[in-house]
């Protein structure tokens, strides 16, 4: 049975501080899909991300969303950021970190639920985070931190997982780990993986997108010479 499309970008048009950094870009991401996406510094690979989260608008074509074949407003999606975009210092638990990504389902002004509660805790176990709930995230590893945010990008259950430069969190004791998560989590969630490591990349995923402000896809995980210069 094919896979349906659960991301559609057409001919997308986007610019950053006035300059144009993306430049007639079309990609599907699949239901369960695994994509790896590739590329120099500057060449448009967080603009992408910003495009499918809705943080940013392109300046023309569009960005569509499927469930079921069918085209919706939007789909729910779980995102690890950068390391460098997270502030440690922030006085938040690791509870209360995989709690924050149940934000979006919890009425106003009322409560969590037990049931949503029971969510944060399998989820926590499921990170082998267990005995670190109270811990404020500015005393974690790396490594830890990541798995709290890997945690909340997936208490919600949402489609898609995107994770942007997930190497910079981890020393490599902890790589082999943080993979058979993904390799775990890519049998119910569609993944998008943005990274610098090509090396990493080919080996994890099922498809690879070259970003240099225009997008090169592959259907499998060869790498042309020209990616790599």
């Amino acid at each position: 049975m094919n896979l349906q499309p659960i991301i559609r970008l057409e001919h997308i048009f986007a610019e950053y501080e006035r300059k144009t950094v993306l430049e007639d870009v079309s990609l599907n991401v699949y239901e369960r899909d695994f994509l790896g996406i590739i590329g120099p510094n500057g060449g448009g690979k967080t603009t992408l991300v910003k495009l499918i989260l809705g943080l940013l608008h392109p300046v023309s074509g569009a960005v569509r969303f499927y469930q079921e074949g069918e085209e919706v407003s939007g789909i729910s999606m779980g995102y690890l950021p950068q390391y460098t975009a997270i502030d440690k210092k922030f006085p938040i638990s690791v509870y209360d970190v995989v709690l924050s990504g149940l934000n979006k389902q919890k009425s106003l002004f009322r409560p969590f639920t037990p049931a949503q509660h029971e969510q944060v805790r399998r989820v926590i176990v499921r990170m082998g985070l267990e005995g670190l709930e109270k811990r404020a995230i500015g005393q974690l590893s790396g490594g830890q931190l990541q798995r709290a945010l890997l945690g909340r990008a997936l208490v919600s259950n949402p489609q898609v997982v995107i994770l942007d430069e997930p190497n910079t969190y981890i020393d490599k004791r902890f790589e082999a780990r943080l993979y058979a998560l993904l390799e775990e989590i890519n049998r119910e969630h569609a993944i998008i993986l943005v990274s610098h490591d090509i090396g990493a990349v080919q080996k994890r995923v099922k498809r690879i997108a070259y970003v240099n402000h225009r997008l090169d896809e592959r259907a499998d995980t060869d790498i042309p010479e020209g990616w790599l210069v």
